[in-house]
């Protein structure tokens, strides 16, 4: 039987980043994914002549240079620029709030003096209090006007959670602006790859076996013994039968429609932060790409409960699932010869390039570890 150098498991962009670095240097690798696609929840698939995003909106953004410059070595990046829109009943705001947001809400807000006046006589409510809880949190960030109409509406449907319930830590900073700007991230380098992600990541596998309905956990053993070492990035409790218990997760839901017409929302991305609709985004996935099809694909995205079978989208970190979590890791460092990488193995949530990093300096630090 061939014995490989690594088994990676999960063909997400951690797996592939792995993967392909491994490759480039001469190693003997197989990929397993128990999907039936490559790219992970960065995959997309064509329908209509449009690139969808199959698990919800993804832009790329970094200020890595190292990664910026990895990434476009599979494919070339687009000038997209990611501006989202807020919209509560029939109102329409630009996220993050910027000089636009203000004087929208506030109509006798001009200058960013104004601005900074107007937030910090709201943030006065809080009368110095130290904030317990997310509502609090987000008063003393931007004040109670922006908070009701902004943040509280789409914060409780994402986590299903009166906001005074929920820990402040989860808006610990929000982005906040005092320029007519609507550019959402403030790195360096931000763009769609063109043809999508999943032309990206089948060129970071290119020339590496990858096998598809896989399920590494359904005959761990087996697969332990192909490979001299294995990377695993699925989920960190499920690798030890939840012997300790289950880490909590929020999942999406995704309604995605075609439409016969040449542009349903006029933005890729809407955020809905009202209780008027079940749904937190709307993404419209031609905009992506600065497509012209006469028709479009839209995508309604609504969070739930993260059930059995459904994929984990977002770490509920709190001080108990934190607490499990540190248990699980220090039962992983006891597994010979496994490696735990990326979001779901790590329980953390990360970008998409913050993703790519980990998986660079993890191979670079196993590479200088075996040539010591």
């Amino acid at each position: 039987m061939k014995k490989y150098d690594y088994l990676i498991v999960g063909s997400g962009l951690f797996g592939a980043t792995f993967a392909n670095l491994a490759k480039s240097a001469g190693k003997d690798v197989i990929v397993i994914e128990k999907r039936n696609h490559i790219g992970g929840n960065a995959y997309t698939e064509e329908i209509e002549g449009i690139n969808v995003h199959k698990y919800g909106a993804h832009i790329f953004h970094t200020d890595y240079k190292d990664v910026w410059e990895y990434v476009n070595r599979f494919a070339e990046f687009n000038r997209y620029t990611n501006s989202p829109l807020a919209r509560i009943n029939n109102e329409i705001y630009n996220m993050p709030f910027n000089m636009n947001t203000f004087n929208k809400i506030w109509n006798d807000v001009i200058t960013p003096s104004d601005a900074i006046n107007k937030i910090e006589a709201e943030k006065n409510e809080m009368n110095g209090k130290q904030p317990s809880n997310l509502e609090e949190q987000a008063i003393s960030l931007v004040g109670r006007t922006i908070y009701e109409k902004l943040i509280k509406g789409y914060t409780e449907k994402q986590w299903n959670k009166d906001c005074r319930k929920l820990p402040a830590f989860i808006i610990k900073r929000l982005p906040v602006r005092f320029t007519y700007d609507n550019n959402y991230f403030n790195d360096k380098y931000q763009g769609i790859p063109i043809g999508g992600y999943t032309k990206l990541v089948s060129k970071m596998l290119e020339g590496i076996e990858v096998q598809l309905e896989k399920n590494f956990l359904e005959n761990k053993e087996y697969y332990k013994g192909l490979a001299k070492k294995i990377i695993y990035t699925g989920p960190l409790d499920e690798y030890f039968n939840y012997s300790l218990g289950k880490l909590e997760y929020r999942s999406l839901k995704f309604d995605t429609k075609i439409f016969e017409q040449e542009n349903y929302q006029g933005n890729a991305v809407i955020n809905f932060t009202g209780k008027e609709v079940d749904y937190t985004r709307v993404i419209e996935h031609k905009h992506f790409e600065f497509g012209t099809q006469e028709k479009t694909v839209v995508t309604f995205e609504y969070p739930c409960n993260c059930e059995e079978g459904m994929e984990k989208y977002y770490p509920i970190n709190d001080d108990n699932n934190n607490s499990l979590a540190d248990k699980y890791r220090e039962m992983s460092l006891e597994e010979k010869n496994v490696i735990f990488g990326g979001r779901l193995a790590e329980y953390k949530y990360y970008d998409m390039d913050d993703v790519i990093k980990k998986a660079i300096d993890l191979y670079k630090k196993m590479e200088f570890d075996e040539n010591e």
